[in-house]
This record gives C-alpha cells, sequence and structure tokens, in this order.
C-alpha cells in the first residue's frame, strides 16, 4: 500500500511539474483534457485519486505517455559509471545512457593530442565547454580559442577540428545523432567501440 501511495505522489508532482512547465493554469490543461479545473487541482493536491481514463486524458493534454508518468521511481539506474575508451589524440568517457535522451549523447573528452585527419563535416549543431586547459576551434578558415569556463557552439556544416592548446584540455561535449556518429566512430545509440573506424571522424573533430 505504502509503494501504491508512494507511486501516486510521483505521478501527482509529474502532472503539476509538465504543466507549471508549460507555463499553463489548471484552467488551461483542464481545457486541453476536458477535465474541471476543480478536478484537476484535487488530482494535484492528492485529495482525489486520479482514474485511469482521466490519466490518459492528461498525458495526452501534457505531450507525454501514460508510460511515462506512472513509471515507478528507482536508483538502480541513476548513478552512471563511464568506462573510458581511447581513440586517436583523446579519451573518451559516455555520461550518457544510449536511448535515454533519444539522439543526444553527453560525452566528457580529454583531448591529448592532434588527430590525424582533416576538419569534418556533418549536419547538424554541436556545443562543447572546456572544462579545464585550452583548445583550439577551427571553423572553416576561422580559428578561435576556447578556454577553461567557456563554451561554443556552431553548425557541424562548416569544417571544424579542436585540438588541445600548450598540453591536454578538457571537454564536456553534447551530440546530437549525427555529431554522435561522426564523432564517436562505431556507437550504436552511444556505445563507443574500442576500435574506431579510421574512415570517419573521431571525438577530435
Amino acid at each position: 500500500m505504502t509503494q501504491e501511495l508512494d507511486l501516486d505522489a510521483v505521478v501527482r508532482a509529474r502532472v503539476r511539474g509538465l504543466r507549471t512547465a508549460r507555463g499553463w493554469s489548471l484552467d488551461a490543461l483542464a481545457a486541453r483534457c476536458h477535465l474541471s479545473p476543480s478536478t484537476l487541482s484535487r488530482i494535484e493536491t492528492g485529495r482525489r485519486r486520479v482514474a485511469l481514463d482521466q490519466l490518459v486524458l492528461i498525458a495526452r493534454a501534457l505531450g507525454t505517455t501514460l508510460d511515462a508518468l506512472v513509471e515507478p521511481v528507482g536508483d538502480e539506474d541513476v548513478v552512471i559509471r563511464p568506462t573510458p575508451t581511447h581513440q586517436p589524440g583523446a579519451v573518451v568517457w559516455l555520461l550518457s545512457r544510449p536511448g535515454v535522451t533519444p539522439g543526444v549523447t553527453v560525452a566528457k573528452t580529454r583531448l591529448t593530442g592532434s588527430p590525424k585527419h582533416e576538419p569534418g563535416v556533418h549536419p547538424g549543431r554541436e556545443w562543447f565547454t572546456v572544462l579545464s586547459g585550452e583548445v583550439r576551434l577551427q571553423l572553416g578558415e576561422r580559428v578561435l580559442a576556447v578556454q577553461a569556463g567557456e563554451a561554443a557552439e556552431f553548425s557541424t556544416l562548416v569544417p571544424h577540428l579542436i585540438t588541445p592548446v600548450d598540453g591536454p584540455a578538457e571537454l564536456l561535449s553534447i551530440f546530437d545523432h549525427d555529431g554522435t556518429r561522426a564523432h564517436l566512430p562505431g556507437t550504436s545509440a552511444g556505445t563507443v567501440s574500442d576500435q574506431a573506424d579510421p574512415s570517419s571522424d573521431d571525438v577530435n573533430r
């Protein structure tokens, strides 16, 4: 019974959190899911148990799924202990789990040298912040210095290459699907293989 009550509290918090994140009042959500504002208020405050058919309507109105609203809370998949993967001129630690956020991969990279290829090009955009050291970001004909504490975001349709300046540098990067394929070769949904395809761009761009 306690677990059921705990799940009810989680569902209520998720409904209220999604509603407020969208900037919707109770009236606005009520109009979208065809329930009265007073009913929604009682559901969010725990004064009324939410029926399954009501939860389906609420989930649809919030742009989510019933499964997402009622998914049990656990901590077994919270902590990630990344394993380093060595690539030419870099060491990479994946900081996101495959498939959790579709199309997005988060990685920490320690740049130790220059890659053995020319600047690469692929669809999409890329973002990184420098955790330590300094990097040289080549974007087409431009060369930019990005220091610790600074971030860069750019179109990856521009030929790009990142190299460390005067010693190792560490980056935190976010790749979209195309960036993951281009910079983390041999990956499938964000899993790095130990053997990179030499014909592909590596994480150093």
